[in-house]
């Protein structure tokens, strides 16, 4: 939902801990002091090798917006600790009541394909206003990158066919429904059931009629000849509610009648049963009938390997309407998205200090100090990712991978994909047509390698980190070992 829908400040829309440890700062003096922190996720969603950022055009609309009204304020002032006495200060309160947002905010555009550990998001600005914006951001990111993802790799399955997402009736809420269709189409759907959807977003709109339409009236020819009466233009028939193959036969009597009148058939929707099987059914009767360019639809719990499994059986489906494995991630509810702070200084004159989240799962470590990621290409073919020190850009194609190898990416070119969204809290990239950021999305996956894309046993994109930020990192683990060491000493 494009969040001036929601008609109220949004500045609570946060964990609670994210107000105490702002007033935390406050209380120590460090509320101004400079930080910087990423938002990055630590695995690739539904066993596959990549994700789609998506959510950082909804993440900067947020903070345009960002102001704590009197109300929230109010609430706030409210709160009380373990002692009943207030938990927070008049003070503090009264700085909440005079914020702006002031930070500078860069962002991997929505619709690229991105990998673990890069930074999807970098918030640089005073330490207070950075770390109350972690839930939000998370929240808004977290949730679009993972249905974008799930969408693309649906609409890879589908190949030359359209999908359609269908999701709102099983999505998560009026906003889970709303984020889903948005970051659906991202990832490659062609339209959305939604209509709210396509009002907000611009997205294109489609259906026809349930099963309740046909279960409306005596029978099936009936429904079907009064939709067509209603809805010339508009004729797609859901053809199982009975029997399905006599209810494509009986769609198909309806398209001549159509015919003869000038409009035409669009095609049938199958709903339940062996798809493939009826499919093959359909087509041959509707072919038979003069129809060979009347769509079958399928729909009925479809993801990314039933699709398909079901082309590889030759199934005669062109448009695929999925639904709540699309818009819930069915298979994966959520994406496991973090927020760390990687450098902090006490004022602009002053050095930058990394920050790194130490873990004995060094998935969880953290990188340390701003960062940038250079992507390289080669014949117009994404070869690899480089995270480095933003400012500091690679002298080479060289990278450490997870595991420690040191990888030489070669190229003939490369990209920044860190891109600047806000300065000094103000946006300086105005927002752009869903449309062109969906062919963003297409564009680039089509410059992956297939074997990253692939649904099956997909191969890593070498990513890792310039040698001088994993020199960085190393010497801060070894130091937090040696400063552990010396403090187990007796």
């Amino acid at each position: 939902m494009t969040l001036q829908h929601f008609g109220q400040s949004l500045a609570l829309l946060t964990d609670l801990y994210q107000l105490t440890m702002g007033y935390g700062y406050w209380k120590q003096g460090m509320a101004r002091q400079s930080a910087v922190f990423h938002l990055t996720f630590r695995k690739p969603p539904f066993g596959g090798q990549y994700a789609v950022a998506c959510g950082a055009e909804s993440a900067v609309e947020y903070l345009s917006r960002l102001q704590f009204d009197p109300s929230d304020v109010d609430y706030l002032a409210s709160l009380t600790g373990a002692d009943g006495k207030p938990l927070f200060e008049p003070g503090y309160l009264e700085e909440l009541a005079r914020l702006e947002f002031t930070c500078d905010v860069d962002v991997i555009p929505d619709g690229t394909p991105v990998f673990p550990h890069e930074p999807l998001i970098r918030v640089s600005g005073p330490l207070l206003q950075a770390q109350l914006v972690e839930t939000p951001l998370l929240n808004l990111v977290n949730f679009q990158t993972l249905v974008a993802t799930k969408a693309a790799r649906v609409c890879r399955a589908a190949g030359s066919g359209s999908v359609l997402e269908f999701g709102l009736r099983r999505a998560q809420g009026i906003d889970g429904g709303l984020s889903a269709s948005r970051a659906a189409f991202v990832g490659g759907c062609a339209a959305t059931s939604n209509v709210l959807a396509g009002k907000l977003f611009g997205i294109p709109v489609r259906g026809t009629h349930a099963h309740s339409w046909v279960m409306a009236f005596d029978d099936e020819l009936e429904a079907f000849r009064a939709y067509a009466e209603a809805m010339p233009n508009n004729s797609l028939f859901l053809v199982d509610t009975y029997d399905t193959l006599e209810g494509v036969r009986k769609a198909a009597a309806i398209g001549q009648e159509l015919r003869a009148n000038g409009h035409r058939l669009l095609g049938i929707r199958l709903d339940s049963g062996d798809l493939g099987d009826l499919s093959r059914g359909a087509r041959r009767i509707l072919d038979e009938a003069g129809f060979p360019d009347a769509t079958i639809v399928a729909s009925n719990d479809l993801d990314e390997h039933s699709i398909d499994r079901l082309l590889s059986e030759q199934a005669a489906i062109t448009v695929w309407g999925v639904g709540t494995k699309l818009a819930t991630c069915y298979d994966q509810p959520a994406l496991g998205g973090v927020y760390k702070l990687a450098a902090i200084r006490v004022d602009e004159s002053s050095p930058w200090r990394p920050a790194i989240k130490l873990s004995e799962q060094p998935i969880k470590t953290s990188n340390p100090t701003p960062q940038q990621v250079r992507r390289v290409f080669r014949d117009g073919l994404i070869v690899g990712d480089i995270i480095h020190t933003h400012g500091a850009p690679p002298v080479d194609g060289t990278c450490v991978l997870a595991n420690g190898a040191h990888h030489f990416l070669e190229g003939d070119d490369a990209v920044d994909l860190l891109q600047p969204a806000m300065r000094a809290g103000r946006v300086v990239s105005p927002p752009e047509p869903l449309t062109a950021t969906r062919d963003r999305c297409r564009r680039l996956l089509q410059q992956l390698p297939a074997e990253v894309l692939s649904l099956h046993d997909p191969a890593p994109l070498p990513v890792g980190l310039a040698p001088s930020l994993h020199e960085l990192k190393q010497r801060l683990i070894q130091q937090s070992e040696s400063d552990k060491t010396q403090q187990d000493l007796p």
